[in-house]
């Protein structure tokens, strides 16, 4: 059984680790921390996990965690890196939730997040956890950034027509919205019920921290540069992100539809749906499952693209849990496989 730690267990990605590792069949819950809940019992934060989870929240210790295997760190961005080190030296490896993995260059990272980066060295070996992409290099990675949820959806949806080379890379357009909990388990105006309800609108126009990532890793599927156009929104719902791609084609693309469903053909956690489908957020919630449409409306040079992901599961600890599947050689499944909740 692996020994798991948690680091920030209070907030909506935590619990959701709590959720799906609790039914991991090849887990041992061993930490779960919180300096300001300390010695509180999780099923007393979260009724749903009674029975479940009989642990209480700790202190961060770094006896305790450094007897864990993997420590997943569900924490505000800078957390992670301030940590890792110690926890490195004593042979445990990471997957971190924020951001502080996931940049490649110090120098966007400290732009976009306002801050020094406190371990580039330990960056420059660290393996960015999308799995559809990178799955060799996770199984060995010590290290793994666990992608943001804006960035899940769109890499997984323009990725077939990037590597087949078939649109201009230099306009693409990711229109995406997500439910209240990207925001996180704080209290912020926006988000109230009252604020954010019955009502629609756009944020981060001028520049979103997700946006270099995402380009990143776009940049990674192509060898021409990338220019992306993203517009975040915030939708008036708890759970989801549905990404609606554009790219124009630069040449003959063939059928489409054959495309997605080959590239995606051996991954477990990506649905192509059929043809002339329009996905749902409700078809994914609380499963870790994207699932995408392709169309070429009036068989114009215009593809658009559905992505639709649960932020807190494929998009959070879902991909985490799956990271971390695949960094100790488990079945990629394990622990994944709770089927999306309706209505």
């Amino acid at each position: 059984m692996l020994k798991v730690g948690i680091v920030g267990g209070t907030g909506y990605t935590g619990v959701e680790l709590l959720r799906l590792l609790a039914q991991h069949p090849g887990v041992e819950l061993t930490a779960i921390t919180s300096r300001t809940e300390a010695g509180m019992p999780v099923a007393r934060m979260f009724p749903n996990l009674r029975g479940h989870v009989d642990l209480a929240f700790s202190e961060p210790s770094l006896d305790v965690l450094g007897a864990c295997d993997v420590v997943f760190f569900a924490t505000p961005h800078g957390v992670a890196m301030k940590q890792a080190q110690e926890l490195l030296g004593r042979g445990v490896r990471i997957i971190d939730l924020a951001a502080d993995f996931r940049l490649t260059d110090t120098t966007v990272f400290e732009k976009w997040y306002g801050m020094p980066h406190g371990a580039p060295a330990i960056l420059a070996e660290s393996v960015y956890g999308l799995p559809e992409v990178n799955r060799e290099a996770i199984k060995t990675a010590r290290v793994v950034g666990n992608p943001g949820c804006y960035p899940t959806a769109v890499q997984l949806g323009f990725l077939p027509l990037l590597k087949a080379g078939l649109v201009d890379t230099g306009h693409l357009v990711a229109d995406a919205k997500s439910g209240v909990s990207g925001a996180g388990r704080k209290a912020e105006v926006h988000s109230l019920f009252s604020e954010a309800a019955e009502s629609f609108r756009a944020y981060g126009v001028s520049g979103h921290r997700h946006q270099p990532e995402i380009s990143q890793g776009l940049a990674l599927m192509t060898s021409e540069k990338v220019g992306l156009t993203f517009v975040p929104h915030l939708l008036p719902m708890i759970r989801g992100i549905h990404a609606t791609l554009y790219a124009r084609l630069t040449k003959d693309a063939g059928d489409l539809q054959k495309l997605y469903e080959e590239t995606f053909a051996n991954e477990p956690f990506v649905d192509v749906m059929p043809a002339g489908s329009l996905p749902e957020t409700r078809s994914v919630k609380g499963a870790n499952t994207c699932r995408i449409a392709v169309y070429r409306p009036q068989g114009a040079d215009t593809v658009v693209v559905l992505s639709v992901i649960d932020n807190l599961v494929k998009g959070a600890a879902g991909q985490a849990v799956q990271n971390m599947n695949i960094m100790f050689g488990l079945p990629e499944t394990a622990g994944l496989t709770q089927i999306a909740l309706l209505p």
